[in-house]
C-alpha cells in the first residue's frame, strides 16, 4: 500500500498550467497527459507534476479521467475547464471545498452592510495603498473604483504606446477583440484560476463577493482586482506592444514567470484573511459534527489553506 499523500501547501506550488488536445490520465501512479499524435502506435507521456501546482487550466482538446480528477483532488490542486486561450470559464473542481465555519463568516460579513462597507474599504487601502474617502458607500466606492480603473488603463497604454479604445471585450467574439483587449482577457484569466485556486484552498466560496456581486467568481474577482494592477495588466500592455505572433501564449507564459517571480500565492491567503479580519468580528468556531476538510492540516502548522 502506497503511504498517505503529503500535499505541498499552496503558497509554495508553482502557480498555473494549461493544458489543450490531450488525455489526461494517470499512469504508474504519476499525473500524464497522453497525446496519441494522430495514427502513431505509441502515445506520447507528458508527466506533470500536479502536486506541485495550484490550478490546471483544461482548454479545448482536452479529457480528463476519473483517476486523474480524483488524484487532483486527493493533491489539493484545482482543475478548471475554459474556453480557448482561457478566456471563458465553464467549470472547475473544488480542491477539498468551502469549510462551513469560513463560509458562515463570509456570509455573515457581506448580508451586514456596515460589515460589508468595512471590508470594501479595507480592499480598496490594498488595491490603492490609501485610505478611501469617508462616508461613501459600497456604490460610491465601487464608482470611484471604475473611474481610477479607467485611467490606469488609459496610463498604462501611454506609457508602452499602445493604442487604446476603452476595455472591450466579447468572450463569444474574441477574434473580433482588438490586440490589448486580448492580452488583457489572457492576462486576468490566469490571474484569476490562481485566486480561485487560493480562495477555495482557504476553505472560502468564491460567489460570495463584497464588491461584485451575482456571479459565481464574484468573491474571486474581489480578491484578484487587489493585484491586478501591479502585476498581469501592465505586462499585458508591454506584450501587446510588442505585437508577437502568438499573444495569448506570450501572455501565459508572462504570468507565470511574474507569478512565481512576486510570490503571489503566498501573499493570496494571507491578504484574505486580513480583508476579511477588517470586519472586526470573530469567524465561529467549527461545530464538533462538521465534515473536515479533505485536506486536514496538522495542529499549529501555517496559514489557513496551508496544504502540508
Amino acid at each position: 500500500m502506497l503511504p498517505p499523500l503529503k500535499p505541498i501547501p499552496i503558497k509554495e506550488r508553482l502557480s498555473i498550467i494549461f493544458i489543450e488536445r490531450g488525455e489526461i490520465d494517470v499512469i504508474d501512479g504519476a499525473f500524464v497527459v497522453v497525446d496519441c499524435l494522430g495514427e502513431r502506435v505509441r502515445p506520447v507521456l507528458t508527466h506533470v507534476p500536479v502536486g506541485g501546482v495550484a490550478c490546471i487550466m483544461l482548454e479545448p482538446g482536452t479529457r480528463v479521467s476519473h483517476r486523474a480528477a480524483a488524484l487532483a483532488a486527493r493533491v489539493g490542486t484545482l482543475l478548471v475547464w475554459v474556453g480557448e486561450a482561457g478566456v471563458r470559464v465553464y467549470s472547475s473542481g473544488q480542491p477539498g471545498g468551502a469549510r462551513s465555519d469560513r463560509l458562515l463568516y463570509q456570509a455573515k460579513l457581506a448580508l451586514d452592510d456596515d460589515l460589508r462597507l468595512k471590508v470594501v474599504r479595507k480592499m480598496y487601502a490594498l488595491r490603492f495603498g490609501e485610505e478611501p474617502p469617508q462616508r461613501r458607500s459600497v456604490e460610491q466606492l465601487r464608482g470611484i473604483e471604475g473611474a481610477r480603473v479607467k485611467r490606469t488603463y488609459q496610463l498604462l497604454a501611454s506609457q508602452f504606446g499602445v493604442q487604446w479604445n476603452g476595455r472591450d471585450y466579447n468572450p463569444e467574439t474574441w477574434d473580433a477583440s482588438d490586440l490589448p483587449n486580448r492580452c488583457l482577457s489572457a492576462a486576468t484569466a490566469c490571474l484569476y484560476g490562481v485566486t480561485e485556486a487560493a480562495v477555495l484552498a482557504a476553505g472560502y466560496a468564491p460567489a460570495v463577493g463584497f464588491i461584485h456581486t451575482g456571479k459565481p467568481l464574484s468573491f474571486v474577482y474581489d480578491i484578484a482586482d487587489i493585484y491586478k494592477f501591479e502585476s498581469v495588466v501592465p505586462l499585458a500592455f508591454k506584450i501587446a506592444a510588442s505585437k508577437p505572433p502568438n499573444p495569448d501564449r506570450a501572455v501565459r507564459l508572462a504570468c507565470r514567470d511574474v507569478f512565481r517571480q512576486t510570490k503571489l500565492l503566498e501573499r493570496i491567503i494571507p491578504d484574505i484573511e486580513d480583508i476579511l479580519s477588517a470586519g472586526e468580528i470573530r469567524p465561529p468556531e467549527p461545530t464538533p459534527e462538521s465534515v473536515r476538510p479533505a485536506l486536514p492540516n496538522p495542529e499549529g502548522m501555517g496559514d489557513a489553506g496551508h496544504r502540508s
